[in-house]
């Protein structure tokens, strides 16, 4: 019935994978909306909340959530920006910095996995054209 539905064969996979990254990220008290947001922190730390969120192509008030929830954890923190006033710059705590290798051997161990049940080349390329998607409907 729905086997030419975009939405709802894009739906059905990011709940399957909801619950994988679920399962990778549980033992660190994260969501993967969490995870995914802390890793772009530790990796690219300082930025503006603003790049934040177009990075991770998420809306601003969606980013604000993300990131309160990671400052009530203690993994990151706002400071003021020197570059924009209106803004705070986002870094990761220590107690983050700890955790980012751990972090992403979390998410690698799921993305090997998928990439052994796939194929390596078919994953690539389902990940590739998923982005192309993306990018043309923006």
């Amino acid at each position: 019935m729905f086997e030419q539905c975009l939405y709802f064969n894009t739906t059905s996979l990011a709940r399957q994978l909801e619950r994988e990254w679920t399962a990778a990220f549980k033992p660190f008290g994260l969501t993967p909306s969490q995870a995914f947001l802390l890793r772009v922190v530790l990796d690219k730390a300082p930025q503006l909340q603003s790049e934040l969120a177009a990075q991770m192509n998420i809306s601003r008030p969606t980013a604000t959530r993300g990131l309160d929830g990671l400052e009530r954890l203690g993994l990151v923190k706002r400071i003021a920006s020197e570059r924009d006033g209106r803004e705070q710059e986002i870094h990761p705590t220590k107690k983050a910095s700890d955790m980012k290798d751990a972090i992403n051997a979390a998410s690698g161990a799921v993305t090997k996995r998928l990439k052994k049940e796939l194929g390596s080349d078919h994953f690539e390329e389902v990940v590739g054209q998923l982005r192309g998607i993306s990018s043309a409907l923006k």
